[in-house]
């Protein structure tokens, strides 16, 4: 569904009593059942839900910008002005948008999609003239091109209706370009423009990543904010060649491959922040997609009262890796926040005293006074042949981006047992599985038990915003459940600060396991997880849910988004 201002438009036509729940639902029904993804719009138009004033209506409201209809005589062709000269008419045709007047510097213009901004770059473009944009129904915008230009009947003007947020053309095919012509659509000023904006706004709305998805007819561009995906503005998809290129150049990846997947990365200054972009490109049957992983390191605080400790929690951290040698993991999901959590370790471990050095897949985040290691498997310089040079290089703490294979979790625990701090990370539920994924790798149980250190296990939930956040009232069933009796809990409710989401922002909860002598004699026999697990709970230590639940109990999340987060590790 379009997205405005980070707020469905189907719930912006629902808050103005426009229409019902049944007739939004059947709607994006009739929307998830077509092949074409046609508009909620127009789909709503077209089941005599909604009319075209109203829908504009609704859209000028929420843009805060000006509607003008012929109805009530707002909309006024400014005579003497040479209008129809100023915009060629099969572009005003075909976009639905009506010049209405000029001065030195600006146009007024009415369009039927207000939020179409490639089209508003190219009538910037067009007339070198700033646009103010105004808003009309789609009949208005058509009535008043046929007095600025005249009328003209069959297919001049289009009967399709045009609804915002309507998928643009199908793009030529890849392989019938010519590179010099790809270079030039990348190099023009719109597509520049829209890259610029794409970027600049994912920056502006704390995005982590950046998904631009060709469709059968047209292009998605989607945010991940927050850990959720939302949907903005797209362009037309015949944009979608140049918009691919121009990324591409920007990355110094190769243009002219569009059968195989792609990595690179380009830095930027946005809004006087540098900021650090790492690209993907997979090929579709569509077209290739993109991703972007966006790394802002202004807004990265790298130090452990940042990632959400609490102060337990954190004292145990700081005693453990003070050790001069052992194994520490941090462990989770893809997206839970690993590295974070690994960077901000050798932040507080970092000095001119240590030989520090990582290896990592990519470097996300640049510290001083820390030898930073770029992996790179395609020429087989990996994880385990990094390492084994580490050891030439008499190195304190070692950091590996991550265990995945045998021969890494082998150089890692023999680093440990010569003396050396070792961070790492794994992909496991908990912290207690960290273990039996060791094990699983054929590493002995002697070995894991003799270097175990800490297991720190993990997970990213969205943070409640303070400006909006609501009290909430619970049953007694969950109450007791989650030993909440008396507790005051909070929701979301959405306001302009958050966008409407009722989150801004993450939290991460742990779950600590400290091998003690105990833990490492149940390693040592191969001992059940489950036997390893209640003995550490008996000795205190928290689960994933235990500690989102205490931070819900703060108020810094929501119960529902903890259960969410929490529910494969319980």
């Amino acid at each position: 569904m379009p997205v405005i201002g980070r707020k469905m438009l189907g719930d912006m036509l629902l808050e103005d009593g426009l229409i019902t729940p049944e007739q939004l639902n059947e709607a994006l029904g009739r929307q998830q059942q077509s092949t074409e993804r046609r508009p909620i719009g127009e789909l709503l138009i077209q089941l005599g839900y909604l009319s075209e004033e109203e829908l504009a209506l609704t859209l000028s409201k929420k843009l805060r910008t000006r509607y003008v209809s012929f109805s009530d005589n707002s909309l006024v062709l400014q005579q003497g002005q040479n209008l129809e000269k100023l915009i060629d008419e099969k572009f005003a045709r075909r976009n639905f948008v009506l010049p209405l007047s000029k001065t030195a510097t600006v146009v007024t213009i009415t369009m039927w999609d207000p939020l179409d901004l490639i089209v508003i770059d190219n009538v910037r473009r067009a007339t070198s003239l700033n646009p103010t944009v105004y808003c009309s129904p789609k009949k208005d915008i058509i009535a008043g091109l046929e007095r600025l230009y005249g009328y003209q009947s069959g297919s001049a003007v289009s009967t399709q209706v045009r609804i915002p947020f309507a998928e643009g053309s199908e793009a030529v095919s890849a392989s019938h370009e010519d590179m010099d012509k790809i270079k030039t659509m990348a190099a023009d000023s719109s597509v520049i423009k829209v890259v610029n904006r794409i970027l600049q706004e994912a920056v502006s709305q704390r995005a982590s990543d950046i998904h631009i998805e060709p469709l059968e007819t047209g292009i998605s561009v989607r945010y991940r904010i927050d850990g959720i995906l939302y949907e903005t503005e797209s362009p037309s998809k015949d944009m979608l060649s140049a918009i691919v290129s121009r990324i591409k150049i920007l990355s110094r990846i190769d243009i002219a491959e569009k059968r195989l997947p792609q990595d690179g990365g380009f830095m930027l200054t946005v809004a006087g922040q540098s900021v650090d972009f790492r690209v993907s490109t997979i090929p579709t049957i569509y077209g290739e997609k993109i991703a972007i992983r966006v790394l802002d390191k202004e807004k990265i605080r790298l130090n452990l009262a940042s990632i959400g400790l609490s102060d337990g929690d954190s004292k145990k951290v700081l005693a453990h890796i003070r050790k001069q040698y052992g194994l520490i993991f941090v462990t989770g999901p893809t997206g839970s926040g690993k590295t974070t959590s690994l960077y901000c370790i050798l932040n507080e471990l970092r000095s001119p005293h240590k030989n520090i050095i990582t290896i990592e897949d990519p470097v996300e985040y640049r510290i001083p006074g820390i030898n930073q290691v770029q992996a790179f498997p395609n020429i087989g310089f990996d994880f385990a042949r990094g390492l084994r040079a580490f050891l030439r290089q008499d190195p304190d703490i070692i950091m590996v981006g991550e265990v995945r294979d045998m021969e890494t979790a082998e150089i890692c625990v023999r680093s440990a047992l010569a003396g050396r701090l070792v961070l790492s990370t794994l992909h496991t539920n908990d912290s207690v599985g960290s273990i039996s994924r060791l094990l699983d790798l054929s590493v002995e149980p002697f070995l894991v038990s003799s270097t175990i250190i800490m297991i720190i296990a993990q997970r990213l939930g969205r943070r409640l915003c303070e400006k909006c956040k609501q009290p909430i009232k619970i049953d007694d069933k969950t109450s007791e459940r989650y030993h909440l009796k008396g507790a005051q809990l909070f929701g979301p409710k959405g306001c302009d600060a958050c966008m409407d989401r009722g989150y801004s922002g993450r939290i991460a909860v742990f779950e600590i396991l400290c091998a003690d002598l105990d833990i490492r004699a149940l390693i040592e026999k191969r001992a059940d997880s489950n036997v390893i697990r209640e003995l550490l709970l008996k000795k205190g230590m928290k689960t994933l849910r235990e500690d989102g639940i205490e931070k819900a109990r703060q108020g810094l999340t929501s119960l529902d988004e903890i259960l969410a987060i929490t529910m494969d590790a319980e």
